[in-house]
């Protein structure tokens, strides 16, 4: 404005004296009329730069909140000497608003979400106890259970942010399948509510090298933790049987948009603090040759036995330690290795329509030197969407446990599932589901002691609950 105002004046005042010297003798009147010209001009020029100073004193008042971002102050001075006070004035007032509080910035990308999964279950040969064999989240009958009511948080690293993490916090009866066993934790009782734990870092190196360290689900078997994301309510023996979770490091990285490879470095299965010292190890490659097919295949290798003797826990130390720590060496050591070759594969057919397979291969010796025994799994999934929310589908399996790794006992067992589910809601899922398990063995527990059967059949009804923003399977 201020340039603008001289341009005008200077354009003026140049004009009269040329005028002047065209007329070397004008009248009195025309010299009184360009005397008051130039009055006029002059108590123009005096507003316009009082207008200018009351504007600029404005801008001033406006940019001083953000008066402590350097950025702001050192671009507010460059508007304002090249575009009018007005843009300035929008410029600075919109800076408040691409600045939320730190807070916001910090949480900005992290996703929340909760979970409550209950049921009430009946087994129709009502075990002594009330308790399904062989069950990991239906495990008990004729009665209403909490499976498991969790919390989850997750911020996935990007090129933009390249630090993440997650964060899964449980409480229920899966609590006691997941983490906690004795068998496998030396002090379940720390980590038994802490599902997942893991921070992320997205490296620099071509497409993008994700490296996870914590502690985090496994990726070996189909199922998974979330009964919302799965097709039936009940897991697999196959579930059942394979890692639930890892203490260690992980590397994940997209060869192609077809092709992703991650690698393992572990404690080993359900080991959230090391029993033998041994670190395992897991290769594993996902194919998507079309956008309706995935397919896993993944090698797992490691040292699951025990080569210290646990003690009472919870208890006093027995030395100047934390309490369940071991101190006694188990003698010889264990020393033999666990192979597991994992792979599955679905297929989504049709928008309705989904097939799944899985099979497993597994080898395990105590020492180096004993017999192995193996395990050999087969199953194959079903699901098919219908109108109004509704869905089915079914499960069937086939588990030899040949060396009795998995039930204490050398059997071939098999189960068939079927379900029908409905979402009431968004966020809320009804499941009804009907399982038989069966074996070539007297083993699953039924009303009268001593007395074993060859199946085990069971209802289920399970209510799930699901909100926040995180999307998507969990």
């Amino acid at each position: 404005m201020k340039i603008l105002a001289s341009t005008v004046a200077f354009l003026l005042l140049a004009a009269f004296p040329l005028t002047a010297q065209s007329a070397p003798d004008p009248s009195a009147a025309r010299r009184t009329e360009i005397a008051e010209l130039r009055a006029e001009l002059a108590r123009l020029a005096s507003r316009l730069d009082a207008l200018e100073k009351a504007e600029a004193t404005s801008a001033t008042v406006s940019a001083g909140p953000t008066t402590s971002v350097p950025a702001t102050a050192s671009s507010a001075p460059a508007v304002s000497s090249s575009a009018p006070a007005a843009s300035t004035s929008i410029t600075v007032a919109s800076t408040p608003a691409a600045a939320p509080a730190t807070v916001d910035d910090f949480l900005h990308g992290t996703t929340l979400g909760f979970v409550l999964d209950g049921y009430y279950g009946y087994n129709f040969n009502q075990p002594i106890g009330r308790a399904n064999l062989l069950r990991v989240y239906d495990v008990t009958s004729n009665s209403f259970s909490i499976n498991q009511a969790s919390l989850v948080a997750e911020r996935i690293p990007t090129i933009d942010s390249r630090f993440g993490g997650r964060l899964d916090l449980q409480f229920g009866q899966a609590t006691e399948t997941l983490q906690g066993s004795y068998a496998n934790e030396q002090r379940a009782q720390v980590w038994r509510n802490l599902f997942q734990a893991y921070g992320s870092y997205l490296a620099p190196v071509g497409s993008g090298l994700q490296i996870d360290f914590g502690k985090f689900s496994s990726a070996l078997g189909v199922e998974g933790n979330y009964t919302k994301d799965q097709i039936a309510y009940s897991r697999s023996f196959t579930f059942n049987y394979l890692p639930y979770y890892h203490m260690g490091v992980r590397a994940n990285y997209n060869v192609t948009p077809k092709i992703n490879v991650t690698y393992w470095l572990v404690n080993g299965a359900q080991q959230t603090e090391d029993f033998n010292g041994f670190k395992s190890q897991a290769f594993i490659l996902n194919f998507k040759p079309a956008s309706t097919v995935s397919w896993n295949v993944n090698y797992y290798f490691g040292q699951e036995q025990r080569d210290v003797l646990p003690t009472d826990n919870p208890g006093a130390p027995t030395s100047p330690t934390q309490p369940g720590l071991p101190t006694t060496n188990i003698t010889p050591a264990p020393n033999g290795r666990n192979h597991i070759f994992d792979t599955y594969a679905t297929w989504n057919v049709t928008p309705r329509l989904t097939l799944v397979g899985e099979a497993d291969y597994v080898i395990n010796r105590a020492q180096r030197e004993s017999n192995p025994a193996h395990i050999a799994i087969g199953a194959a999934y079903v699901r098919y969407a219908l109108p109004k929310d509704w869905s089915i589908g079914s499960r069937f399996e086939y588990f030899d446990d040949l060396g009795a790794l998995f039930s204490g006992k050398t059997q071939a067992l098999k189960e068939f599932t079927f379900v029908a589910d409905r979402k009431l809601a968004p966020g809320m899922l009804v499941r009804a589901e009907y399982r038989r398990d069966f074996s070539n063995q007297n083993f699953f527990t039924t009303d009268r002691e001593g007395v074993l059967a060859k199946q085990q059949p069971t209802a289920t009804l399970g209510l799930i609950f699901w909100w926040g923003n995180k999307q998507g399977q969990w």
